[in-house]
Parts: C-alpha cells; structure tokens; sequence
C-alpha cells in the first residue's frame, strides 16, 4: 500500500467557527464609533486618546483600548500615540465625505439588536421588528431609514443606472421606490424620461424632500399608496421594482410582475433589481443572510433566486429574458424583460 493511500484524511480546522463566534467584536466596534462620529472627530487631523475622549466625552483608558482595537480593523492610523481616519474611513465614514455611509450604518446599529431575538423569531415565524415601526407609525425611525435607503441607493445607483437603456422612454413607474433615488437619477440621465414613484405615506413625505433636494421634482413625482393594493395604472414603458421582492413571497412577487406586466405598453421593459441567491439557494452566503435580516424584519421577508424571478416573467409573457449582476463589491442582480 502506498504512503499516500495510508495518509490520514485532513482534520477539520475549527478556525472559521472561532472567528464566526466573536464577529460582532468587530461589528459592534464600528457601529459603535460611527453612532459616536468618531470619525468626524479625527477629520481634522491626527488627535492623541486623551484628547479624543474629552472631544467626545469619554473615559480615557476606554478610549484609547477602543482607539487601538480601530486601528486593528483599518480604521485608523496610529502614529507616536496619535491617531488618524485612514483613508477608507476618511472616505465613507466622515460625514462630509460625498461617499459617506454612516447613516446606512446606523441603519445596521438600529438592527443589532433585533438579531439577538433570532431564535425567536425562528420559533414564532413572525419578525422581531414589526415593519410598521420603520415605513411610518414612528416617524423619526422611518425618516432614518428613508435616508439610509437613499446614501446605500447613492452607491447601488453608480453600479445600476450604467447597465441601463431607457433611451426614448417616456414614462416610468418606480414601485416601492423609497427615497425615489433611483428615479432621480436615472431621469437625470436619460432627458424626457418622467417618472412616478409608488410608496407609502410616510415614507413618500420624506423622499420628497429629497427629490426636491436634488432639483427633480418636475421629472419624478410621489403618489401615496400601497404597492400591494394600488392601481398601477396603464400606458408606462418602463416599470422599475428595486429592492421590493425581498419583503415579499414568491406568490406576491408573481403577482406584481403580472401587474406590472398588465400596465406596460407594449415594449416595455420590466426591471427587477435586488439581493437574489443562484438556482440552489444557499450562495452567495451573503445572499442568504441577507434572507434573514428580512425574515427578522419584515412579516414576508427573506430572499429569492433570480432563476425564479425569471420564471415569473417568462410565465407573463415577457421576452428578451436576461440576468445582470452588478459588478462587485454590490450583491445586487437585475433581471429585465420586455413586453411583446
């Protein structure tokens, strides 16, 4: 017998279990110092720890373990016991950066919590945080996540508009669209293109402030309503779904194609944008956890495949099938087709 055949078989290495258990060390160190704008601390230069803990009203000991656990992550840059924003929080984490981030983080702090209730909601099947609580019943939680959803809209945006041809299209129905960034941007980039963006109340109060902000209150407009109940009306040669099948089941994501199919003018195009997990379900991982912060979050919620939603277009009689993924590091996959 050969020594090869006589080898033992690899033992397991327990090493992504250990870093797995103690993750939320990291995470709750960067949650941490982004809702304690520690980066807008350090955005005007290098700052010792004790100084840092009397700009924010620290303990200095504390801080300083804290200052160099940053560190440790990238964060920040120490040099002779000062400290520094490296140039990834520099970037996205100080909030006078354009490409800043903090409020989508905030946005996971607010949830840090509600993952710890996990097992209940496994046990329940209902969501540990009533979505009510964000889409309008508590106005300042849902004006934080209204904001939220347009900084992380901002950065999907600079991926999905350039995969994009609205070229000629006239009028566009955005459903669900939150802050209406999507709208905004892309009747920026295809002049003549008006868009109407379908969303609740409270959630629609907000992202008018924000269309108006930008300027685009005269191409995109806010109607109140309920995407599972309102009236899509008919005549639109775009419909664009971002970001909406992951609250819903499969039979209520059927059913909005079908409507959504039902409105357009012949070829028209349907455009479905989200977090979808390949054919089998269980990649990418990010997808599947993904799942589960909606199943935590949203009674419906959870994650669907894009084979699936595919399918569900193919059934309503949508041609020109196709799937795109948006380049990395966005999880995102749009899938588009085109009314006969």
């Amino acid at each position: 017998m050969s020594s090869a055949a006589q080898a033992p078989a690899a033992r397991p290495d327990p090493t992504a279990i250990v870093r797995l258990s103690t993750a939320y060390w990291e995470s709750q160190t960067l949650l941490t110092a982004n809702r304690l704008r520690l980066f807008d601390a350090l955005a005007d230069g290098a700052r010792s720890a004790d100084e840092v803990a009397a700009a924010l009203q620290l303990d200095a000991r504390s801080t300083a373990l804290f200052l160099r656990a940053c560190a440790g992550l990238g964060f920040l840059v120490e040099r002779d016991g000062r400290f520094e924003n490296a140039p990834l929080a520099a970037t996205f984490l100080v909030s006078r950066s354009p490409a800043y981030m903090g409020n989508v983080i905030r946005y996971s702090d607010q949830l840090y919590a509600t993952w710890g209730q996990l097992e209940g909601a496994l046990r329940s099947g209902q969501p540990a945080l009533p979505a009510e609580t964000y889409l309008g019943d508590d106005p300042a939680r849902t004006r934080g996540f209204v904001i939220a959803m347009h900084e992380r809209a901002l950065g999907i945006a600079r991926a999905l508009v350039p995969l994009l041809d609205l070229s000629g299209r006239r009028a566009m129905l955005d459903v669900g669209g939150g802050p209406g960034t999507y709208s905004v941007l892309l009747t920026e980039r295809f002049p003549g293109l008006e868009s109407e963006v379908l969303e609740l109340p409270g959630v629609a109060a907000v992202a008018r402030e924000l269309v108006a902000a930008a300027g685009a209150s005269e191409r995109v407009s806010l109607r109140d309503g309920d995407y599972h109940s309102a009236d899509f009306g008919t005549g639109k040669d775009v419909v664009l779904m971002s970001g909406m099948f992951h609250r819903e089941s499969a039979a209520a994501c059927r059913g909005l194609v079908e409507r959504a199919v039902a409105c357009l003018e012949p070829g028209g195009l349907l455009v479905v944008s989200d977090v979808f997990t390949d054919e089998g379900g269980t990649q990418p991982a990010f997808a599947t956890l993904f799942g589960l912060n909606m199943m935590l979050t949203a009674p419906d919620g959870g994650v669907h495949a894009d084979a699936e939603v595919m399918r569900w277009m193919k059934d309503a009689g949508l041609r020109e099938l196709r799937t795109l993924p948006l380049p990395p590091p966005m999880p995102h996959r749009v899938v588009m087709g085109v009314k006969p």
